[in-house]
């Protein structure tokens, strides 16, 4: 039996089935309404804030670098960066090519970088911008492009400096030199800020500091910028004239092992953006080595006349200019015959001092070599800072004795040469070195011969400087100059052969009380002179010169040059 219904009373039912739906969905709202801004209320602010208020960090203003009278040398300059949202950056054509022309990029490296597919919130566009580029950039009001500020390294001296100082990278972290050594002590520690947010996230308004930025420490250094300054630019003529490979020059105060210039060529510009072959950031004074050849012979004497094996009138004949040690010949370039002490130092002479040096027992000679801090790191706290080498006791036979006291069979940096060389300038104690003001106390000086050796020898080194000396050219008008030349044939795979050649020269003035001890290096001069006397000796002439009047230095060269008198009184 089939019922028919009324289809009004069906249309009734279905209207309210659907009101009383409706009605339910109602109450569910409220009450979640209710739930949310009564119950829940401290829910939705912490939702709140956490869309709006962020975490910045604050760059730490990096500590300044000065020498020692207060001039700068390394400072840090605020800056802005610019990047970018890429969700939310600006379409207009226009606006973006102007962006591009502002900041000096191509607009197709733009589009690149602010992919709106991209899932990136944050892209840097350019970095380090000044104030005034960065008010024009702001100017062009496309959406999206933001500022972050940071701090740029400035370097007022340059080039001139470059290899001692260093440089930072663009995040203003020390890459080389001293920036690099002393990164924990000028960095500082970074802050942080809370900033609300626009739904652009651009802050907008700063809310409060979580934690202050710690300014890094100022690092006073040893160095006097004006001395550097001449050093600089006498190494850099004599290095351009001589189409050497590289120079080196080392400045030290004879009175306390402070360093007080340092300079290296080829050098580089710590201020430009392209950087050099990374060769070009050594050291070259500190990191690399060499055969110090003939500068090794006053040690060789010192220490013949500590042991009192000859005395400084002794007569020591190098004739016919060879010498046979076992199976191996000591050379000299002229037969000198026979002659002093004084003289074989003033000559140079291989023969002599090598004799000289035989007649020390061998464990004495190399304990005088051991003293100099040859094969120990010089602890300075430079990067890379080499040791030299020493041949070990074992290995001394008589011809490597020998060969070590003019020079060969070891190896210095330029910085341990002049450190070896504070012996002579300070009564036989040789000072440690130090470039930073402000350090602990310098170690106590090494006890390397006595006073009267030290004396003897550094009157005897002024005879290297006089007329028939091998370094006539190093004199100063006005003072008295020690100093030693040494002429030293590099060493390649063949051995000894070729033509390279290192012309050194290591000294000190005034003679009489030594102020400035200075090493100068001229590797591989190629334009036909490469003897020391007539390539590194001219360098230390002008440099001292210019040093000694700038210091303001008395002369003393009214005093007569001591001389010792040849006496025969038998040969070695």
């Amino acid at each position: 039996m089939i019922i028919n219904r009324d289809p009004i009373i069906a249309y009734s039912d279905r209207r309210r089935i659907l009101l009383l739906a409706l009605l339910g969905i109602m109450v569910m709202l409220v009450g979640r309404a209710i739930d949310l801004q009564l119950l829940d209320r401290e829910f939705l602010q912490n939702r709140a804030e956490f869309q709006y208020i962020s975490l910045v960090p604050m760059s730490a203003y990096r500590g300044k670098i000065v020498d020692r009278n207060g001039e700068l040398l390394a400072i840090s300059a605020p800056v802005h960066s610019v990047w970018v949202d890429p969700q939310q950056f600006g379409s207009e054509p226009a606006k973006r090519k102007n962006l591009a022309n502002l900041l000096r990029i191509s607009p197709l490296r733009l589009d690149h970088l602010t992919k709106p597919k991209s899932e990136k919130r944050f892209v840097y566009i350019k970095r380090h911008i000044n104030p005034a580029l960065q008010k024009k950039v702001a100017a062009v009001e496309l959406p999206g492009v933001l500022f972050k500020r940071e701090y740029k390294r400035y370097y007022p001296a340059g080039e001139i400096a470059s290899h001692l100082i260093g440089f930072t990278n663009i995040d203003d972290i020390g890459q080389e030199g001293l920036e690099l050594a002393y990164q924990d002590r000028l960095s500082g520690k970074a802050g942080r800020k809370k900033v609300i947010r626009d739904g652009k996230r651009k802050a907008v308004a700063n809310v409060e500091k979580t934690r202050d930025p710690v300014p890094g420490r100022d690092l006073e250094l040893t160095i006097d910028q004006r001395l550097q300054y001449i050093a600089y630019r006498e190494l850099k003529t004599a290095f351009i004239k001589h189409r050497a490979h590289s120079a080196s020059l080392v400045m030290l105060d004879a009175r306390t092992g402070e360093v007080l210039a340092m300079v290296n060529q080829p050098s580089y510009n710590p201020n430009s953006e392209r950087r050099p072959d990374s060769g070009k950031y050594r050291n070259r004074a500190i990191t690399d080595i060499f055969e110090p050849g003939s500068t090794m012979k006053p040690f060789a004497v010192a220490c013949a006349l500590e042991q009192g094996t000859v005395r400084p009138d002794s007569v020591i004949d190098t004739s016919p200019g060879r010498f046979h040690v076992g199976r191996n010949l000591v050379r000299d370039i002229h037969n000198y015959g026979e002659l002093n002490v004084v003289r074989i130092l003033q000559k140079s002479s291989n023969v002599g001092v090598s004799k000289l040096a035989l007649s020390v027992a061998p464990a004495s000679f190399w304990e005088c070599y051991n003293r100099l801090g040859i094969g120990q790191i010089p602890g300075t706290g430079f990067p890379g800072e080499a040791a030299g080498k020493l041949l070990g006791y074992e290995n001394l036979s008589p011809f490597a004795q020998a060969t070590l006291s003019f020079g060969y069979g070891l190896s210095v940096s330029a910085l341990q040469l002049a450190r070896a060389y504070t012996a002579f300038a300070n009564d036989g104690e040789m000072l440690h070195v130090r470039m930073i003001n402000g350090d602990d106390p310098a170690e106590r000086p090494t006890h390397v011969m006595s006073r009267k050796t030290a004396k003897i020898v550094r009157e005897m080194l002024e005879h290297v400087v006089a007329r028939e000396g091998t370094a006539v050219r190093a004199s100063v008008p006005g003072f008295r100059v020690s100093g030693k030349t040494g002429t030293v044939k590099k060493a390649g795979a063949e051995g000894y052969r070729g033509h390279r050649y290192l012309a050194v020269f290591a000294g000190m003035a005034p003679a009489s009380e030594p102020r400035i001890v200075m090493v100068v290096l001229i590797d591989e001069p190629n334009t036909g002179d490469y003897y020391a006397g007539l390539v590194a000796a001219p360098v230390f002439s002008s440099v001292m010169g210019s040093v000694l009047r700038l210091l303001g230095i008395q002369p003393d060269q009214e005093n007569s040059m001591p001389l010792v008198q040849p006496q025969r009184e038998g040969t070695i």
